[in-house]
C-alpha cells in the first residue's frame, strides 16, 4: 500500500555534526521511538526541543504569541 502524501509543507535543511553525535543518534534510532535513520532522530529531537521551549515561554509561536497551555 502506498504512503499518503504529507499535508504538512517540508523543508530540506543540512546539518553537520561530528561522529559521536550520530552514535547517539543511531543509539536512539535502535529504541524504535525516534525514526528510521539518525536523520530522522535528529528531527525528532529538534522539534519536541522547539515544543518545548515555546510551552515554558522561552520562544514564541510563529504567530508571535505564546503557545501551549494557557
Amino acid at each position: 500500500m502506498a504512503r499518503a502524501k504529507n499535508q504538512v509543507e517540508t523543508m530540506q535543511l543540512v546539518v553537520s555534526t561530528t561522529p559521536a553525535v550520530v552514535e547517539y543518534l543511531q543509539a536512539l534510532v535502535c529504541t524504535g521511538l525516534y525514526g528510521k535513520n539518525p536523520t530522522e532522530a535528529a528531527e525528532r529531537l529538534l522539534a519536541r526541543t522547539l515544543e518545548v521551549m515555546i510551552q515554558e515561554g522561552r520562544l514564541k509561536g510563529r504567530d508571535g504569541k505564546k503557545l501551549g497551555k494557557n
